[in-house]
């Protein structure tokens, strides 16, 4: 599996590739709920836990908001669309200071839980490296 982490210059838009659908397939929703929830879990121990709510009720409607995206951008049921609508998560991300060493904090968590499902490694791959990306988009202060 290669989890390496992209650099990039910052201001950059890299062109997005969503992931496979074959990723929520597998997984199923309720294995992606299951690895968003673990992701947060990880992140609220982070150095970049100020960056996330801290009230366990605000924490799990932030859980929820990822996966409902994460699950749609999977080609699954539009749940964000339906409950926020279009996603335009850098706009919605900009009242929060994302430096690439938060992007980078962020990453290394979701490459923890990734790196523990059993699923084929091109499927995970590929959900790492719509990751990789899209996560430089949400980078919005430079260092």
């Amino acid at each position: 599996m290669n989890f390496t982490i992209n650099q990039y210059e910052y201001g950059q838009r890299p062109p997005v590739v969503l992931p496979s659908p074959e990723f929520l397939k597998l997984l199923t929703e309720q294995g992606m709920r299951k690895l968003v929830s673990d992701h947060y879990d990880l992140i609220s121990q982070s150095e970049i836990k100020q960056l996330f709510p801290r009230i366990e009720e605000a924490l799990d409607k932030a859980k929820q908001r990822s996966s409902d995206f994460f699950i749609q951008i999977c080609g699954g049921h539009p749940y964000f669309n339906e409950n926020r609508g279009k996603p335009m998560l850098a706009k919605r991300h900009a009242t929060f200071a994302i430096t690439q060493e938060a992007r980078v904090v962020w990453l290394k968590c979701y490459r923890e839980v990734l790196s523990k499902l059993e699923l084929p490694e091109e499927v995970i791959q590929s959900f790492w490296n719509y990751l990789n990306v899209f996560s430089i988009w949400m980078v919005n202060t430079p260092e």
